[in-house]
């Protein structure tokens, strides 16, 4: 590749990678759709085990102290340690920085929706893609309604990457090609033998968006196209 093609590859590159997803002319509304909540049911399940274990055994201590019997001795070293140690002990420090941090996780997973991985998607009525059922029929289903409740849906998004990098190997010129979907943006790489690098770059781009707009995603995100000439077509 000579200088005038890399400078062509790089100006190609950062021209595309930040437009936005805007879908001008896609005749589709803007549509706000909530984001798929997470159960948590594991981290959900260790909390409330471990809350009734150590409930359990405190309750148990306290009635068999109030019966007459001695308290447990791993109650009793706890409250010598307590009271024997100052409050800037790197152990009692350790132990609040420790506790602290379980606490900021668990409200972290209670107002956070969790499920990063899945997209939601525009409902029927919304005005989704006429093609999305034929493009992510294999893709992962989110959560569908019963008769006379609005229907959610949602897809993976590795399973949206592979439906787009379907589309891009369709591309005349393009080699190889990888996609990788975030939740704001999804970025293409491929490989281009033949054709020249912008016109290769324009029709994957244009494949791309029309993609995009038949996985029928509630919000389209910002795409980033880089197409570069394989190792094998410089010479």
């Amino acid at each position: 590749m000579n200088t005038d093609q890399k400078m062509r590859q790089s100006t190609s590159a950062s021209a595309y990678g930040g437009r936005a997803g805007t879908d001008a002319g896609d005749g589709d509304p803007p549509v706000r759709a909530k984001r798929f909540w997470s159960a948590r049911r594991v981290p959900a399940g260790i909390v409330a085990l471990a809350v009734f274990a150590v409930s359990g055994l405190l309750l148990y201590d306290v009635a068999a102290v109030r019966s007459g019997r001695p308290a447990m001795r791993w109650r009793e070293w706890l409250a010598d340690q307590l009271a024997a140690r100052p409050l800037d002990d790197p152990w009692i420090m350790s132990g609040a920085a420790l506790l602290a941090a379980l606490g900021v996780w668990m409200v972290v997973l209670a107002l956070t929706p969790g499920l990063r991985g899945l997209l939601p998607m525009r409902s029927p009525g919304a005005g989704a893609g006429a093609g999305a059922e034929k493009d992510v029929e294999d893709a992962e289903a989110g959560v569908a309604g019963v008769a006379g409740v609005a229907v959610r849906a949602g897809i993976d998004r590795a399973s949206a990457g592979l439906v787009l990098r379907d589309r891009a190997m369709e591309v005349p010129g393009v080699r190889s090609a990888r996609v990788d979907v975030g939740r704001r943006r999804i970025r293409a790489r491929a490989l281009a033998h033949f054709r020249d690098l912008d016109e290769v770059r324009a029709d994957l781009d244009t494949a791309l968006h029309e993609g995009i707009h038949q996985l029928g995603l509630a919000r389209r995100p910002a795409l980033s196209v880089r197409v570069r000439r394989s190792a094998k077509s410089k010479g």
